[in-house]
């Protein structure tokens, strides 16, 4: 049984021993005290219900409104950007060993077009045009 419960149970105990006590006269008196304690215990249980639907759909809304969050850490981004120039070393010397001038830069185009794809993918946003707003100027008032 449920402590509500329980206090319903009490509360209903003590409007019977107060009739019996009072009598029959007083009988409606008692029936709609109780009813009334057993409707704002109705109430309440009903607010409490809807005040957590409505932070629960809060929170939906706000979990799916929330930019995703980049899945990696700063450490693997970090780490990323290490491999990524010690790498570079050697591809930069064998690419200009092997072709002179044209090598080393494809060899550098290379590193750059791993490290932008690396830095799109843990920024959504980063290469994203940002398009003017189509009123006024800034210096219109």
């Amino acid at each position: 049984m449920d402590a509500r419960d329980a206090d319903l149970k009490k509360e209903l105990d003590a409007t019977l021993q107060a009739r019996r006590e009072l009598g029959p006269e007083y009988e409606s008196e008692l029936v709609e005290s109780f009813l009334e304690k057993v409707d704002q215990r109705i109430d309440g249980a009903v607010e409490r219900r809807l005040r957590r639907q409505t932070a629960e759909q809060q929170m939906t809304a706000t979990r799916s409104a929330r930019s995703p969050r980049a899945t990696d850490s700063f450490g693997e981004r970090f780490g990323f950007g290490i491999v990524s120039l010690v790498l570079a070393v050697p591809l930069s010397a064998i690419g200009a060993g092997t072709a002179h001038l044209p090598g080393l830069i494809v060899a550098w185009a290379g590193i750059v077009g791993v490290n932008a794809v690396q830095a799109a993918r843990t920024n959504p946003g980063l290469f994203a045009r940002r398009r003017r707003s189509s009123g006024s100027d800034d210096w219109d008032d």
